[in-house]
């Protein structure tokens, strides 16, 4: 049977690689969600504290914690399963971003694939940073949200609806700070080109601040500053840094193409 070149997989192959990619994904979720399952009290606490002192209300057996409340027969088990399952979606965002790499690396040649460590070793730190970002920014959000409430009336807040508010800023931040990290692993495997990534950014800032506005759950200008400065800042560092191994390389290969080397110094003839 001939050989497949190397980066080409048959369709079939590709299925199976994808069928392999997902369920690890589904599994690492499933275990994620069962450490959800087990520590909800705590991070349901965690996840409130920007409203209410739950822990507080809890210990003081009190009636209510400030505007949130639950309705339903399966208001409770809903609530369990949903911070559950966005707990393990964001605790193993790591690994399946990682699962998610993978599935593409084959495609890559081997030294393409040596300098895509740098997206494995980068995204795990740089999701988490964009998460704890996302959860310390949610007290000027939500303070900010309340604040058009009239006066003289109640804002009552369904806790599913929210910890969906919640989670999903976190598991956006998370996501956006990845941004920079695709960039210079796509520009360390020769895919794009520092002056490619630069040229337009005046489109990039654009993109950066409209996708913020767009898909941030709040839309108040103190938030989305402090959710789209810090991507601004990454996504010129990465463009500088593009730049950088842009010329090292063009620098490498030139003196390949010339042949151009170190001369000797000449030796004395000796008779």
């Amino acid at each position: 049977m001939a050989s497949i070149p190397q980066g080409k997989m048959p369709l079939i192959d590709h299925l199976r690689e994808l069928r392999k990619r997902v369920l690890s994904s589904a599994i690492a979720i499933v275990v994620a969600f069962g450490g959800g399952w087990y520590f909800y009290n705590s991070i349901l606490v965690a996840l409130a504290k920007p409203v209410c002192d739950l822990r507080a209300a809890q210990t003081s057996v009190a009636a209510s914690c400030g505007p949130l409340y639950i309705s339903g027969v399966l208001g409770p088990l809903d609530l369990q399963i949903k911070v559950a399952l966005m707990t393990a979606v964001i605790v193993s965002a790591p690994f399946w971003l990682y699962q998610l790499w993978a599935f593409i690396a084959p495609a890559l040649h081997r030294k393409e694939k040596r300098n895509s460590i740098l997206f494995v070793t980068a995204a795990a730190p740089f999701f988490i940073m964009g998460a704890t970002l996302g959860y310390l920014i949610l007290p000027i959000a939500i303070q900010a949200l309340f604040g058009f409430t009239p006066d003289a009336v109640s804002n009552l807040v369904r806790f599913d609806d929210y910890l969906d508010f919640v989670l999903r800023i976190i598991l956006f931040v998370g996501l956006a700070f990845e941004l920079p990290v695709f960039l210079l692993t796509f520009n360390l495997i020769g895919f794009l080109r520092g002056r490619t990534i630069l040229k337009p950014w005046r489109a990039w800032i654009f993109s950066i601040c409209l996708a913020v506005a767009a898909l941030s759950p709040t839309g108040d200008p103190l938030s989305m500053a402090l959710l789209s400065a810090p991507l601004i800042l990454f996504y010129f560092m990465a463009a500088g840094i593009a730049l950088l191994v842009d010329k090292k390389r063009d620098n490498k290969v030139e003196s390949i193409e010339t042949g151009s080397t170190k001369i000797a110094a000449p030796a004395p003839i000796t008779e």
